[in-house]
């Protein structure tokens, strides 16, 4: 039997390499852009700094969202650094110029499902869960892990594929039970899934609603963790991006139209072949005369 060891360190000199280098300044571009286009919302919409600087609107009154320049900034520093291939310290700016782009672009990700301003309603949340999901990613490949990322230590490849179809199952397992970013996570650092795995499944999961009884311990257990998983949850992405919702305000909601008193006001009676106007005691008493059928 083959023993399966798991190791992880850093490079002897880390970002020494080009590559490290321009993911590290590019991550951190994305982060710190994202943390500034999100505190910009936030003061727009506050009442107490209305000297903050509003969006971006064309003279015909259409706003650009910042996810149109994020999208330009990433076009343009993808297709410089392939046609170009730059060296230092260009190599870096395009970097930077890249994550600046998808911290814009990935503030507004809800925009792109529902295809209408959701920024501030409940949708927009999933834009902070793509932000935290790509920090996460990106912040591990800069470490230097990859997915099935074993140590070159002579094992056998029966060995290798023993420890992926475990990781890979780790994984599965950890999303079937309602805990996707741990399982993702767990492609890269199999113990992570492990810990997902074994822990109680979320009461909304496929492995909850198939395993635990609805009046069973198991299950009140299950909603008494994920209600304070969830609190804490809901605190940090309000503390970080903003609590949903506008005073008096429905984001992505059609105007109400003014009502005036003459939109209210009864009808005017119409007038007869002769000129005088039909009373409408007039109207019913000729209805209830007519032949029925």
């Amino acid at each position: 039997m083959g023993a399966i060891t798991i190791n992880f360190e850093l490079p002897a000199h880390f970002l020494d390499v080009r590559s490290q280098r321009a993911g590290f300044v590019l991550l951190a571009s994305f982060l710190i852009s994202f943390l500034f286009i999100r505190t910009s919302a936030r003061l727009m919409r506050s009442p107490k700094v209305p000297w903050w600087p509003g969006s971006v609107t064309t003279e015909g009154g259409l706003h650009l969202h910042h996810l149109v320049w994020g999208i330009v900034l990433i076009l343009f520093a993808g297709f410089v650094e392939f046609a170009t291939a730059p060296i230092s310290p260009w190599n870096e700016i395009l970097a930077a110029m890249f994550g600046v782009g998808a911290g814009f672009t990935l503030d507004e990700f809800a925009l792109w499902i529902y295809l209408r301003d959701v920024y501030w309603a409940e949708e927009g949340r999933s834009s902070f869960d793509a932000v935290v999901i790509a920090a996460l990613i990106g912040g591990l490949v800069v470490l230097g892990l990859s997915p099935f990322d074993l140590p070159n230590n002579g094992s056998s490849i029966g060995t290798v594929a023993v420890a992926v179809v475990i990781a890979v199952l780790l994984s599965l397992l950890a999303i079937f039970k309602g805990k996707p970013l741990i399982g993702l996570i767990g492609l890269f650092l199999p113990p992570i899934s492990l810990v997902g795995a074994v822990r109680l499944a979320s009461p909304s999961s496929r492995w909850a609603r198939r395993r635990y009884q609805p009046d069973s311990r198991k299950m009140a257990r299950a909603q008494a963790r994920w209600a304070r998983i969830s609190s804490r949850r809901r605190w940090i992405a309000d503390a970080v991006a903003g609590s949903p919702g506008l005073p008096g305000h429905v984001v992505g909601a059609a105007p109400v139209p003014a009502v005036h008193a003459a939109d209210t006001a009864p009808p005017l009676p119409e007038p007869a072949a002769d000129g005088e106007p039909v009373r409408p005691q007039a109207r019913a008493a000729d209805a209830s005369q007519a032949p029925e059928g």
